[in-house]
């Protein structure tokens, strides 16, 4: 039900001078229009209903003093000038970034195997926007003495979205090579939208030769694209255009089409889809082999975004064939180049196995077994999946190790073989072939920038020690190399130091929290500390390297990133004990790593922050509303909070399948429990909160940050000038995407600049 009152005011009182010589943020009086709903018989007040609608100039109107309110207090922060110019000198620093590597063939130098050109992604600031390249002799760059730099200059871009729009608000959703190497389809989206349209380059001169196909991908079901073997077409998925749907059912209802490259868009072939839920979710890979089965067609369909799938084979007739329902629990699939399917199942395996299927006959109980469960859990991927890649006569797949992940190698029939050399305690992923057995992988951790490492038999990388393998049997010993294709770090990190304990949540459960903070500091309680976490739609929370943390951790703050349930770092069960109605054990495991973070001295809760992000920034209105005395300061990205109404907007409706829907009397009230919105008591000491939002965000509605300020304003008691209550608005942006680097130093700057004011650190430069 949408509400907007015919009269309303909102002012916002003159800002004073607070004793830390920010400006501070004076209360902010927002018109309350009470409407109220029924839910099973509970009435459920909304005072703020209002703010839902961005169509109404009272509320952009509402919405543009807020962010001058915000930004104001932001800008007359302590020091915030130094913060800044520290901000951007660490995420200025031009070291390289490399990312979604892919071999195609077309190459005229005797690269790998010969003949091949590698594609990926290059992100070098200062440029604002990452760009596809090529490296048209990978060899230089894969297998070689090369540095970064000397990779940065050998490769030649394809497309470069800093020349496409003086803003360069145009950013690269994802793309997909042809099978011959010589075109490459590209979705490309604006401002944070992720609304993405797809154009066709030449590999070789970076010409858009073909025309744009509209609405391909999307921030709520995104969106996916397959070459056919002739390279000439591909299948699609495409939303709805025009008129086809009414306003509301623009961002479902995703179908799949087939487009032949030089012919009109509106004469494209429908494919499959219109029996798919309305929230489904597709993803498309076509098989290329030496066999009759070539160009067959893989379609995974999830329901929404709770791990729900279903798959479908399109045989060169034309028909589509369902092989696997939702009660089959199969999570993931790709073809192998031996004409075999290959299954991620968690049927009877909730830590996940591995299958084997033949394309030709498609009959999932004749599937085998080839990895069984083991004790760590099988990953698994949805979304362009980097995870499980089969070669030749290899299954690479991630494995789950409560956080960290590693890389782990199978025949086709399932014996364990050498897998790569891999960091400790780190994070891996980008699987990518680069022919025969051979591998590209990147590897980080908290203290080690991301390196594309290569894994595979090429004859400059063979040993002629003989290694047994484990049953009697001897093979040759394969050397992991880092390419030069690696980041360096712009600052030092060798003076802190990363522990990993573990929490105990309110019910026993042992959580995982990693410590990052300065050697040798003393735990006596007194240091800043800055906690985050996510807990939801089975994300693995990992070991990353961000350098722009040193910028607290050189002030002083200790941070802690935590395993979650709701996440899959343990596997299925997991993230099942995080989700729907249980949802509350979530918000129990993050309140009881913060509160290890005061009992073991790090930190008390004058100095105690937390920050996270969408699902991270419900994480972020729980704990605020069910412990507000526990924190100093509470920043949340783009997040949810009104867990009633969320299901109403586009993408909400795919979350109902993780977080539940009103319509169901226990999980409604399961909701409501929760539901941050409601259960912000009046006349509270609340901290000190910076929210953000993009307006152009395809994923949570900027409503829902609308709405809790709004509803945090009124009901807190604190002092403005020591504990205000924030939004920012960013109009230029959505949920993170696609953000320009300037737009994100600026966002970085506010943030830190926040937490050090608020949780009493004076800003010192180092």
């Amino acid at each position: 039900m949408r509400f907007a009152p015919m009269t309303f005011r909102s002012f916002i009182l003159p800002v004073v001078l607070g004793s830390s010589g920010a400006v501070a943020a004076a209360p902010t009086v927002t018109e309350k229009a009470p409407v109220s709903d029924t839910y099973h018989g509970v009435v459920v007040a909304d005072d703020f209903r209002w703010l839902e609608d961005w169509n109404n100039p009272k509320v952009q109107a509402w919405s543009k003093e807020q962010d001058a309110l915000a930004r104001g207090f932001l800008a007359n922060l302590p020091d915030i000038g130094a913060i800044k110019a520290r901000v951007s000198e660490v995420m200025s620093v031009p070291t390289p970034s490399f990312s979604a590597l892919k071999v195609v063939s077309g190459g005229t130098v005797g690269g790998m195997s010969g003949g091949k050109v590698l594609l990926g992604m290059l992100k070098q600031p200062p440029k604002q926007q990452a760009m596809l390249v090529a490296w048209d002799d990978p060899a230089k760059v894969v297998y070689s003495t090369a540095t970064s730099e000397d990779a940065v200059a050998a490769a030649r871009a394809i497309v470069d979205p800093n020349t496409l729009d003086a803003k360069a608000l145009t950013s690269i959703d994802w793309y997909v090579p042809s099978p011959d190497g010589k075109l490459v389809a590209v979705s490309l989206s604006k401002a944070g939208s992720e609304s993405g349209d797809v154009s066709v380059f030449e590999v070789a001169t970076g010409k858009r030769v073909f025309e744009i196909i509209p609405r391909v991908n999307g921030g709520t079901a995104g969106g996916s694209l397959t070459w056919a073997p002739d390279s000439a077409s591909f299948f699609y998925t495409r939303y709805p255009r025009g008129t086809e749907r009414p306003p509301e059912d623009m961002d479902v209802y995703m179908q799949v089409y087939f487009h032949t490259l030089g012919t009109a868009t509106e004469t494209d072939r429908y494919e499959t889809g219109k029996e798919f839920p309305r929230i489904g979710e597709i993803q498309l890979e076509t098989l290329h082999s030496n066999s009759a089965l070539n160009g067959t067609v893989l379609a995974t369909v999830q329901k929404g975004d709770g791990g729900e799938f279903e798959f479908f084979l399109r045989s060169l007739d034309g028909r589509w064939t369902q092989f696997a329902k939702y009660e089959d629990r199969i999570v993931q699939g790709t073809f192998g180049p031996d004409d075999n399917l290959y299954l991620i199942s968690r049927k009877d395996a909730p830590r996940g196995k591995l299958l084997r299927l033949s394309v030709a006959a498609p009959q999932l109980e004749r599937a085998a077994v080839i990895v069984p469960e083991q004790k760590d859990s099988l990953v698994s991927e949805f979304d362009h999946a980097d995870n499980l890649l089969v070669t030749d006569s290899l299954v690479y797949a991630i494995y789950q190790l409560g956080g960290p992940s590693e890389i782990r190698a199978f025949e086709h029939g399932g014996k364990a073989m050498m897998a790569p050399t891999q960091l400790p305690v780190s994070a891996v992923g980008g699987l990518s072939s680069v022919g025969r057995d051979g591998i590209l992988f990147t590897n980080t951790s908290f203290t080690h920038p991301p390196a594309i490492f290569s894994f595979g038999p090429w004859p400059k990388r063979l040993s002629s020690e003989i290694m047994p393998d484990g049953s009697g049997a001897t093979s040759l010993k394969w050397v992991t190399e880092r390419t030069a294709l690696y980041s360096t770090s712009p600052v030092d990190f060798s003076p802190y130091e990363t522990v990993r304990d573990f929490a105990t949540s309110k019910d026993g459960t042992k959580v995982p929290i990693n410590i990052i903070h300065k050697k040798g500091i003393k735990l006596d309680g007194s240091h800043p500390c800055v906690v985050t976490g996510y807990g939801g739609f089975g994300v693995n929370r990992e070991p990353s390297f961000n350098p722009s943390s040193i910028v607290l951790l050189e002030q002083g703050v200790v941070l802690a990133s935590t395993n979650l349930r709701g996440g899959g770092e343990f596997g299925e069960a997991w993230h099942t004990e995080g989700m729907l109605t249980k949802k509350q054990n979530v918000f129990d495991d993050f309140l009881a790593s913060c509160q290890y973070m005061i009992d073991h001295k790090y930190t008390n809760s004058q100095r105690l922050a937390i920050q996270g992000g969408s699902n991270g920034g419900l994480l972020m209105g729980a704990a605020l509303t069910q412990r507000p005395e526990l924190f100093r300061a509470v920043v949340s990205h783009v997040g949810i909070y009104d867990m009633l109404r969320v299901e109403l907007s586009s993408n909400g409706a795919f979350n109902v399948t993780e977080y539940g829907t009103v319509k169901n009397p226990d999980q409604f009230k399961a909701l409501f429990a929760y539901s941050p919105y409601h259960n912000v008591k009046d006349k509270t000491a609340f901290p000190a909160v910076l929210f953000l939002t993009g307006a152009n965000d395809p994923r949570v509605d900027p409503m829902q940050s609308r709405k809790m300020t709004a509803r945090l304003q009124a009901a807190t008691s604190s002092d403005p000038a020591k504990s205000p209550v924030l939004l920012r608005t960013s109009m230029d942006s959505g949920h993170g995407g696609g953000t320009p680097l300037k737009a994100r130093i600026e966002e970085m700057a506010d943030v830190d600049a926040f937490l050090l004011w608020a949780l009493g650190v004076q800003y010192s430069v180092k």
